[in-house]
């Protein structure tokens, strides 16, 4: 054993952390979305919890990303602290995993297909096509599940020179000696926590474990309590994703912490405890891969039945340590956590900007009450509600520009075109009802009515304005192109009651039935009225856009106005919306 020996051991350790981050990082980027829905579909009970944490961390092989994806979804007001304690129990399970499939390195036989099981014999295989995938697909799918292979390959390849590096020590005298002091349970369990903490991966904390046991030098009675404490190193990484966020999501890593905590002291307690009493034979007895791995899963399994049904106690610890501040927290956004996996950060600014469309929808509908009666408390929700726009608007965009810059799929970022281009139309809707809102105080502060036939004609057109509002909202919060392809007749509809509409204000003029003074108002509502229905169209078409896989926008528009049906098929629902006879 020399310095080379101990650059190989540093070598291996960074390729293995490299490959895993590389696997498990393209595994989030396949599953999109559908890990941020799991979560909120599947955490109704603590069974489903427990079964959705351990399969989205075998899934994404990295219980530490699915603490901090946990943390971010409670601090963003997504989830429930409650509805976190099954899925963290859950990934403690399911990244046990790992240590199974890197315990097949210890495989010995002559025999060539049980040979083949071994990473180190068939990982080289997957590494060229991984690199086939990457290099001559121009499917972006393809090319993730070539990164999932060379990931893997990668990190099996750290754990073959791990593995390497450290055989020389089972020839050292001094390595035997520093090994007896391991036969202490709690400096065991130290060991185990700080060296799993500093890298921030129990993965390979047991792989390192397991590259040593191959020695045959780590007895059962020095691997466990190491084991255990390795449970409690990979708290730190959501201890380190709980600084800077609201006191809900730092309970989130209290329980992550006691549980580990707690499931270590009880294990000790009680295997040691057992031992005492009756003298366990195999302590003493070399632990291979096999056991290691075996060990790992027991302890997980144990700590969860355990502590199963305590879960509301868990909850309760949290709240006493983490306890509520007098006054409200600041208003919940999206986490900067989030942006470690990708696809949820998209999902959530998809949540988040359907709530900033209904914002903006309540808000025009409002500013259409006042133009009929006018009151200051809705005039103060009206501008309430527009900060809130500006402040979607920003925050919104510069998450999503972040997100975009995180290695998203091709689905991803036409989503993200599709969310940049809806916040956009959505904050100048509220601009618009805040110009209605100002109209509306106009009207009221001078006493001012519209004629009758005027206000019959504006209320055609306000209907048609709420239809086409409430159906851009719901194609776009449905991603549904089908339905969106029936918003642009309306939108010329609304076009063309607003000419009608303007010819008889006009008309109405000449006879002297109308002042110039309320023409001009008039012209302000239909002047805003119009954009609406104008910014309406332009989320209908980024729906097609996203679904048709990039069409173009003025192509599909004069499409649609070319197009022979458009008058009739399309229109044929739109003769409500007809201007009443003149007199």
């Amino acid at each position: 054993m020399d310095i080379f020996s101990l650059f190989s051991l540093c070598g291996g350790l960074a390729f293995f952390l490299y490959g895993m981050t590389t696997m498990s990082k393209s595994l989030e980027k396949m599953a999109g979305g559908k890990l941020e829905r799991l979560l909120k579909r599947m955490t109704s009970s603590p069974f489903k919890s427990l079964l959705l944490g351990a399969g989205i961390t075998i899934a994404i092989q990295s219980s530490s990303a699915v603490t901090v994806m946990l943390v971010g979804l409670v601090n963003s007001g997504v989830m429930e602290l409650g509805q976190t304690i099954g899925v963290i129990m859950g990934s403690n399970i399911g990244t046990t995993l790992t240590a199974w499939i890197l315990s097949l390195t210890g495989i010995e036989s002559g025999n060539f297909f049980i040979n083949m099981l071994k990473p180190e014999n068939f990982s080289p295989l997957l590494a060229l096509a991984g690199v086939l995938l990457i290099m001559g697909s121009k499917k972006q799918r393809r090319r993730d599940v070539g990164r999932i292979l060379v990931g893997f390959s990668i990190l099996m390849y750290g754990m073959e020179l791990m593995k390497n590096s450290v055989s020389p020590l089972a020839d050292l005298p001094e390595f035997s000696q520093i090994l007896t002091a391991f036969r202490n349970p709690l400096l065991g369990v130290l060991v185990g926590a700080v060296v799993t903490g500093v890298i921030q991966s129990s993965a390979a904390s047991v792989g390192i474990l397991q590259a040593l046991a191959l020695t045959g030098s780590i007895s059962y009675g020095m691997a466990i309590p190491i084991i255990m404490g390795q449970n409690i190193g990979t708290c730190v990484t959501s201890l380190i994703s709980s600084i800077g966020v609201n006191r809900n999501a730092k309970r989130v890593s209290v329980i992550h912490v006691a549980f580990n905590v707690i499931g270590t002291t009880v294990g000790l307690i009680l295997f040691f405890g057992g031992h005492i009493l009756f003298h366990f034979s195999f302590m003493n007895e070399p632990v291979g891969a096999v056991g290691i791995a075996f060990c790992h899963t027991v302890f997980n399994v144990f700590t969860t039945i355990l502590l199963m049904p305590f879960s509301r106690q868990l909850e309760r610890l949290a709240r006493r340590l983490i306890s509520d501040e007098v006054k409200s927290e600041q208003f919940a956004f999206l986490d900067p956590l989030l942006l470690r996996t990708p696809s949820v950060a998209i999902s959530e600014c998809s949540a988040m900007t359907n709530r900033m469309g209904a914002l903006a929808r309540e808000n025009l509908l409002l500013s259409i009450q006042q133009l009929s009666d006018f009151t200051d408390t809705r005039e103060t929700q009206i501008l309430n509600n527009e900060d809130k726009l500006d402040i979607y608007e920003d925050r919104l965009g510069s998450y999503l520009v972040q997100v975009s810059q995180h290695g998203v799929s091709m689905d991803d970022m036409r989503t993200v075109s599709r969310l940049l281009h809806a916040i956009g139309d959505f904050e100048r809707i509220g601009d618009h009802a805040v110009n209605l809102q100002d109209s509306a105080r106009e009207l009221h502060e001078r006493g001012l009515r519209f004629s009758g036939p005027a206000e019959a004609e504006l209320q055609i057109l306000i209907s048609a304005l709420e239809d086409i509002l409430a159906a851009a909202l719901h194609c776009f919060a449905e991603d549904d192109a089908e339905a969106a392809r029936f918003i642009e007749p309306l939108e010329e509809t609304i076009d063309r009651l607003v000419e009608e509409i303007r010819d008889r204000h006009i008309a109405r003029l000449q006879t002297g039935a109308c002042t110039i003074q309320m023409g001009f108002i008039l012209s302000d509502l239909l002047n805003n009225f119009e954009r609406v229905g104008d910014h309406c169209s332009n989320i209908a078409v980024s729906v097609i856009e996203e679904t048709d896989g990039g069409v173009s926008r003025h192509a599909y528009l004069h499409d649609m106005t070319a197009a022979d049906d458009f008058s009739s098929a399309l229109y044929s629902d739109l003769s409500k919306y007809s201007l009443p006879e003149e007199s």
